[in-house]
C-alpha cells in the first residue's frame, strides 16, 4: 500500500467513532474533536462521500454528541472495540467500492485505533484525521497515531482532507467546502504531534 496516496471523494467514506458526550467530557480536545467531525460529515455529504458513525455501548457510555447525532442519524452500536465487528460497516464499504476510509472519533488508541488495524488487514486505504481525533490520556492519542503511522494509516488533518476530497478550485462545491476551512474557529489549540 502506497504511503503517499491521496484520497480523492472517489472511492473514500468516511467514519466517524463513538463520539459520545460521556467520554468527550473527559478530553481536553472534546469540543475540537466534535468541531472538526462536524466539517468532515458536512464537507462529505456535500461530495457525495458515504459517511457512517458508530457508538459503542451507549447504554453505559450515552448517545453521541447531539451536533454529530443530527447530521447522521443511523448509528448502529457496538461492544467490539473496531467497528468491522458491525456487520453493516464493512457491508457498506464494500457494496460501495471503497478504498479509502477516513476516520475521525475517539478514543484514538483504542475504538479508533482498532478500527484502523482491522481495516488495513482487510486493504482499505485508511487516513486518520489527526485533529478529529482524541484520547483522555494525550499520551495515548500520541503514541496511538505514531503506532498506526508505522502500520500503514496516513495521518491528515481536517483542512487537508476537506480539499483532498474537493482536489480543485472550481469544483462545484469548493465555495461551501472553502468556507468549512475559512470560517472555522477551534474551540481549543491543537498542539502539534511530537515526533
Amino acid at each position: 500500500m502506497a504511503m503517499t496516496c491521496r484520497m480523492t471523494a472517489k472511492g473514500a467514506a468516511l467514519l466517524i467513532i463513538d463520539v459520545q458526550d460521556k467520554l468527550l467530557d473527559k478530553m481536553a480536545k472534546g469540543p475540537l474533536v466534535v468541531a472538526n467531525c462536524v466539517r468532515l460529515i458536512r464537507a462529505a455529504q456535500l461530495l457525495g462521500i458515504p459517511v457512517m458513525a458508530t457508538e459503542q455501548y451507549p447504554k453505559g457510555l450515552g448517545p453521541t454528541n447531539k451536533a454529530v447525532a443530527d447530521l447522521i442519524p443511523h448509528r448502529p452500536e457496538k461492544i467490539a472495540f473496531h467497528c468491522c465487528a458491525v456487520p453493516s460497516i464493512l457491508e457498506h464499504l464494500f457494496a460501495h467500492k471503497i478504498t479509502h476510509v477516513a476516520l475521525a472519533g475517539i478514543e484514538a488508541h483504542i475504538c479508533v485505533a482498532q478500527t484502523a488495524l482491522e481495516l488495513l488487514t482487510q486493504n482499505f486505504h485508511v487516513q486518520i484525521v489527526a485533529d478529529a481525533v482524541a484520547s483522555r490520556h494525550e499520551y495515548d492519542a500520541e503514541i496511538s497515531l505514531r503506532r498506526l503511522e508505522r502500520c500503514g494509516a496516513i495521518l491528515t488533518t481536517t483542512e487537508a482532507t476537506l480539499f483532498e476530497w474537493t482536489e480543485t478550485a472550481d469544483h462545484p462545491h469548493f465555495k461551501e467546502i472553502s468556507a468549512l476551512v475559512t470560517k472555522f474557529k477551534p474551540p481549543v489549540t491543537l498542539d502539534p504531534i511530537a515526533h
